[in-house]
Parts: structure tokens; C-alpha cells; sequence
């Protein structure tokens, strides 16, 4: 029995060899699989939404209508900054000229300074409603006595829009084709789109009709009143808007160039 037992222990030893060799391969193969595969990786916490900074509070002169009063010159140019080019407008005060001091004013207070194109037809395209609700609701009283249509209303005229007799306050429209038919209801063009038609046309149109006009999607024009910019901005993000509005000719003169200096005093000999 011992002599058998003796026998069998040098074969068992070398059948463990053999099935650690076997399985060697097995496990150096197991080690490089998990050594390759990459750690899982915890999805990052989602960060806070950012909360819009504070709007800036508009500009005294914006809320106080009756302070813009300048007189326009006799033929004028504004040049229009918006998010899609620039194009100029050429307005002669002889055509409609409390229209013409109007839109200068405006133009001389920065009051299209973030205003939105948010009404765009294949017929026209309509802005001129103040980003803030407060400036728009100051401006609502402001309005001016009607011009006698002089021009016609054809592509690339500018008229101010009304709701009716001696309603004209701070909006505006550009005709994108022959309107003419405006001219016996009392819009009377005051200049005129003399360079980037283009870029007007090319402003964003997807929108359509204001919610208030029959079959109307688009912004709603009393709730822009309302709730201003920040409206447009959620509701209706593609619009196109103006950055700037500048009155290019004639040039702005400098106060220190214009200014002359005062001829002294004569003195008188005693």
C-alpha cells in the first residue's frame, strides 16, 4: 500500500505541472483583458443653468420722449448695424419732415440699439419696439402728427408704421416690393434703403405674421410691449437684430472741433 502511495505521488506532482501550465495562458490572458479595459467613469454632475445677469438700466434720455426735439438736416444717411450686415437708409426731411425728426431723434439717442426685426413678410419687414418695456411704455403718448404722403411706398422705402390717424410713435417698416396701395392710407414714406437691400432681404423670415394678424405664428406684438427683448430671445430665437444705428452724413462734428475759441475781451484804456 505504501509502496503504491510512494508510487503515485511523483505522477500526481507532475500532473499539477501540467494542468498549471495549461492554464497559465488563460490567466496571463485574463490579466491583459482586464488590464485593457478602461475604468468606468462617472458621468460629471450637470451644471446649474447660469441665471441672466441683471439688464442695465436704460438711458435717461431713452425714457423721456420730450427731450427729443433736434431738428433733422435738410438730407441725412443712417447707417444700420445688424447681426446679418449693415445697410444705409437716406432720409431728405423735405418728404415727410416730422417723420424725418422723429427717425433722427431716435437714430441721436441710440434707441435701436438691441432692437428687434420681428415682423418679416415677403412684403415688408417691421422694428422699432423698444427692447424694454419700460422705455416702450414712455413712448407709447409720444406720438407726432401725420406727414402728407409725398412718396410713394416701393421696395426699399421706409415709413413709419401707425394704428391709425397721427399714431406714428417708434416703429417702423421697410417695403420689400411695390405697396403703394399703403399711400391712400396715410403711410408716408420718409427716405429710402440706398445701400444693403441684400442684407434686409436676407433677414430671418421663418417666424412669419405677428400672433395678432389672421393666420399669425409669430411674435406677438403686445407682448413685446410687455416683456420686452427677453421675450424675442426665448419665444423666438432666430430673429435677426440691430446693434447699432448711426447717423453717418453729414458727419458728427466733434464738441472740441466745433467749439471756436471766444475772441478776447477788448480792453479799454483808462
Amino acid at each position: 500500500m505504501l509502496a503504491c502511495l510512494g508510487t503515485g505521488l511523483p505522477a500526481l506532482f507532475f500532473a499539477i505541472i501540467a494542468l498549471m501550465r495549461a492554464l497559465l495562458p488563460i490567466l496571463i490572458g485574463a490579466a491583459t483583458l482586464f488590464a485593457q479595459t478602461p475604468p468606468v467613469v462617472k458621468a460629471p454632475a450637470k451644471a446649474p443653468a447660469k441665471t441672466p445677469g441683471p439688464t442695465a438700466a436704460p438711458s435717461n434720455r431713452l425714457l423721456h420722449p420730450e427731450t427729443a426735439k433736434a431738428k433733422a438736416p435738410d438730407l441725412y444717411r443712417v447707417k444700420f448695424t445688424t447681426t446679418k450686415g449693415d445697410f444705409v437708409v437716406e432720409v431728405s426731411r423735405d418728404s415727410a419732415p416730422l417723420g424725418a425728426d422723429r427717425f433722427y431723434n431716435l437714430v441721436r439717442i441710440r434707441f435701436f440699439t438691441n432692437v428687434s426685426f420681428y415682423r418679416v413678410l415677403p412684403s415688408l419687414i417691421q422694428f422699432g419696439a423698444s427692447p424694454s418695456p419700460e422705455v416702450a411704455k414712455a413712448w407709447v403718448p409720444a406720438r407726432i402728427h401725420d406727414d402728407p404722403v409725398k412718396l410713394h411706398n416701393v421696395e426699399g422705402t421706409i415709413t413709419f408704421a401707425n394704428g391709425g390717424p397721427n399714431t406714428r410713435t417708434t416703429q417702423l417698416f421697410i417695403n420689400l416690393q411695390d405697396n403703394t396701395g399703403y399711400d391712400s392710407q396715410n403711410f408716408a414714406p420718409i427716405g429710402k434703403v440706398t445701400e444693403g437691400m441684400d442684407v434686409v432681404k436676407s433677414l430671418y423670415s421663418g417666424y412669419g405674421e405677428m400672433l395678432e394678424q389672421p393666420g399669425g405664428r409669430g411674435p406677438s406684438q403686445a407682448r413685446l410691449s410687455a416683456e420686452g427683448k427677453p421675450y424675442l430671445d426665448k419665444s423666438f430665437p432666430l430673429l435677426d437684430s440691430i446693434k447699432s444705428a448711426t447717423v453717418i452724413f453729414p458727419e458728427p462734428v466733434a464738441p472740441a472741433a466745433a467749439a471756436k475759441k471766444a475772441p478776447a475781451a477788448a480792453t479799454t484804456k483808462k
